[in-house]
């Protein structure tokens, strides 16, 4: 038990973070910003090729600043529809969703939930983590639109009809100043969690206060806090044993930069990233952003390796998507072979 308080330490400030994003995200959603910001770019002229990259930046971007979760559960109805629209095969969209998502999710923080986990006693600042992952994550947003773009060539190819739905006007709302004071906490400092669920609960309250628009059974179901919770009891539990065996120690002792990487995507795609970031950093690695090429981008490997995909599936099936777990395996294991290759020679 002398090691469950240095566990809870851990644990808590990252999954704090993402509840605050996920709230944020669902204000954002409410004002309609992600359907605003995909109808801009469904109207853009050019084929498929260009609609499929426009689709795949904005996807970097929102995962970024938003986390990939928010990412995925948001933008991937808003990328079926708009190829539905553009009357272009979906399935580059459907796969690119989830395999942008966890690509893009190097980049802040509050990207990812293992970012947080692996660097949540390092005193390391949102704004330094930040510019030592810009070539690795950049390299990784392009090819991964490089490889799902080469893999669905057939499907992007010829033209796509401009008939598309006009979108609601958007309005700038608490929704949009949630996304800026989010970023803000997220680049300045090194623990910013209370700071964004404080942002979060601002902006909620307004909604709630001045425009009487949410309601709470849609939030707790957009923060997912029941399966949050689960992973949070998770996450301690593990690494109250990693501490105990000192599994981190054992497992990346005087471990290379692209052992690290290795040992942190086995690792995820065996007990999924989380539990696996917490594994393997109860005690800062050597080198801990390579570690976290491995938990970031070896989940698109498979299906159970980050809560992400559990999401991608659940909301893509409910948009009458039928996403393909050999499919995603197939196409996934190109972009993470790739992407964390030329991640690790980048960073």
């Amino acid at each position: 038990m002398s090691h469950l308080p240095a566990a809870l330490s851990q644990a808590w400030e990252p999954f704090v973070l993402v509840i605050g994003l996920l709230l944020i995200g669902h204000v954002a959603a409410k004002d309609g910003l992600f359907v605003a910001a995909g109808a801009k770019l469904a109207g853009l002229r050019g084929g498929p090729r260009t609609l499929f990259v426009a689709m795949m930046l904005l996807v970097a971007m929102v995962t970024a600043v938003l986390n990939l979760d928010t990412a995925v559960v948001f933008l991937t109805p808003v990328l079926l529809h708009t190829a539905r629209a553009r009357r272009v095969p979906e399935a580059p969209f459907l796969y690119g969703a989830i395999f942008m998502s966890n690509s893009a999710s190097l980049l802040f923080f509050g990207s990812n939930l293992t970012n947080i986990l692996v660097f949540s006693h390092a005193g390391v600042t949102g704004a330094h983590f930040a510019s030592v992952m810009a070539p690795a994550w950049l390299t990784s947003v392009v090819l991964t639109i490089a490889v799902v773009g080469v893999v669905h060539h057939r499907h992007l190819r010829g033209t796509a009809s401009l008939e598309v739905a006009v979108a609601p006007r958007f309005i700038v709302g608490p929704g949009v100043a949630g996304v800026v004071g989010a970023t803000l906490a997220m680049l300045t400092m090194s623990q910013p969690a209370l700071a964004v669920l404080a942002v979060a609960l601002s902006v909620i309250s307004y909604d709630v206060a001045v425009r009487h628009r949410l309601a709470l059974t849609p939030l707790i179901r957009s923060a997912n806090l029941p399966v949050v919770a689960g992973l949070f009891v998770l996450a301690v539990s593990v690494s109250v044993v990693s501490r105990q065996w000192h599994l981190s120690e054992h497992l990346l002792a005087a471990a290379s930069p692209w052992r690290t990487a290795l040992v942190g995507t086995v690792a995820a795609n065996v007990v999924n990233n989380l539990p696996a970031a917490v594994l393997l950093s109860s005690t800062l690695p050597a080198h801990p952003y390579h570690l976290l090429l491995g938990l970031n981008l070896g989940p698109n490997l498979s299906v159970t390796g980050a809560l992400s995909s559990v999401l991608w599936l659940r909301v893509a099936r409910r948009e009458g998507a039928t996403p393909s777990v050999v499919t995603f395996t197939k196409v996934g294991a190109v972009v993470t072979i790739v992407t964390i290759g030329v991640a690790c020679l980048v960073l």
